[in-house]
């Protein structure tokens, strides 16, 4: 029998073509994050003012973790966040792991990680929110429709405290980008004043994309 040429590179290559290949952990991807080009267009949108007062802030008056349909907001996030996540009959997350994309460590205890609000409570009281009912701040407080919610390394998340963007960033300048994104994504949709230097850290960024 003639063994053809084409059939012994193909047999010499199989090994190579099945070895696995690490692939590196991808960063969860909340949904609704705009383009490039929609969040600048979104930014220009924003309206710049001076930054509103603190007075009768109470994370309270932002109810959250609600439960819809047997889970609260935080264990929906956790399960949307995670890889290979397991939960109980509670919803609670028993095993997995969660990558974070802002220092782009992973941990597999759900106990490491903290939901963080990408535009923090606190921020959107002092632009805007102070105004709104207990409704509007209950769906701005556990919104999964828009980029709003991410699962993080619980210490990175204390350290970002009440921050905006142009006080801290995530340590990973490659998130840069889709951190902007999601920001001014968020205080589009809910209609959050910005102030100049916020607008300046945000584009800076959105200049990385």
């Amino acid at each position: 029998m003639i063994i053809s040429p084409v059939w012994v590179v193909a047999f010499a290559l199989q090994p190579l073509l099945s070895t696995a290949v690490p692939v590196p952990e991808p960063a969860p991807s909340p949904p609704g994050i705009p383009s490039s080009s929609t969040a600048k267009s979104e930014l220009a949108g924003l309206t710049v003012a001076a930054q509103g007062s603190q007075d009768g802030y109470d994370r309270d008056k932002f109810p959250h973790w609600i439960t819809t349909n047997g889970c609260t907001t935080r264990e929906s996030v956790l399960k949307r966040d995670g890889v290979n996540v397991v939960t109980s009959s509670s919803c609670a997350a028993t095993s997995g792991s969660w990558y974070s994309p802002y220092d782009g460590a992973t941990w597999t205890a759900a106990s490491d990680v903290d939901i963080d609000h990408l535009v923090p409570l606190s921020n959107a009281w002092k632009f805007g929110a102070s105004s709104w009912t207990t409704a509007d701040r209950t769906a701005f407080a556990n919104d999964l429709v828009n980029p709003q919610l991410l699962a993080v390394t619980d210490s990175v998340n204390s350290q970002k405290s009440d921050d905006g963007p142009e006080v801290w960033k995530p340590s990973l300048t490659s998130y840069h980008c889709t951190y902007a994104k999601m920001w001014v994504k968020v205080k589009s949709v809910y209609k959050l004043t910005i102030t100049s230097a916020e607008k300046v850290a945000l584009t800076d960024m959105l200049n990385t994309c």
